[in-house]
């Protein structure tokens, strides 16, 4: 047991890295925009600590309005091979560009392509015109490394809630809240 809920996650997280047959760092995210229509889609967690979690994406993408408009997210991890899930809430910033530069420099070639190529979120006529804006991408940067574009890179969802689920027989489940309290965290038990 810990009352730090980093340190758990971390080891929840070790441990689903070791049982997941298939990304284990994928996470629902749900957004909402200004008029507080929700939306959710799995995203992959690229990176986490005290200050938040991280994930990267278009910030021209629905997502990305939705954050602007209301900056305030949920995620929820579900390992279903370990029988548990963590959900996270709390308000979302723009990672720094510095973070933003290294993942995408650590990204494939297709996948920094990719993310030049595509108009994320935007209607789509057919599959030949995006596979052909990828071909244009590769004319463009043949022979040169691929500069992130200005209109991709990472969020930081900083938890004000962290709450772990772990199943249990009969649906007696174990739910542990973690809250972010004045700097530090309170933690309590919830009915299943």
């Amino acid at each position: 047991m810990t009352d730090d809920p980093f340190t758990l996650f971390d080891t929840w997280f070790a441990e689903a890295k070791a049982s997941e047959p298939n990304d284990p760092n994928a996470m629902a995210l749900a957004t909402a925009d200004g008029q507080g229509h929700p939306s959710v889609r799995m995203v992959l967690l690229k990176g986490h600590g005290p200050d938040g979690f991280v994930f990267y994406t278009n910030r021209d993408g629905r997502k990305a309005g939705d954050l602007a408009a209301n900056p305030n997210a949920a995620l929820l991890f579900h390992w279903k091979s370990l029988r548990r899930q963590v959900r996270i809430e709390g308000p979302v910033s723009l990672a720094t560009e510095a973070q933003s530069d290294a993942y995408y420099a650590s990204r494939g070639r297709d996948s920094q392509l990719g993310a030049w190529a595509s108009e994320q979120s935007r209607p789509l006529d057919a599959r030949e015109t995006f596979e052909r804006r990828v071909d244009e991408m590769k004319a463009r940067f043949e022979g040169q490394d691929i500069p992130r574009p200005p209109f991709w890179g990472g969020y930081v969802v900083a938890p004000k809630q962290i709450e772990f689920w772990q199943d249990r027989a009969h649906r007696l489940h174990e739910r542990r809240l973690f809250v972010r309290e004045d700097g530090g965290w309170t933690e309590g038990l919830l009915y299943p």
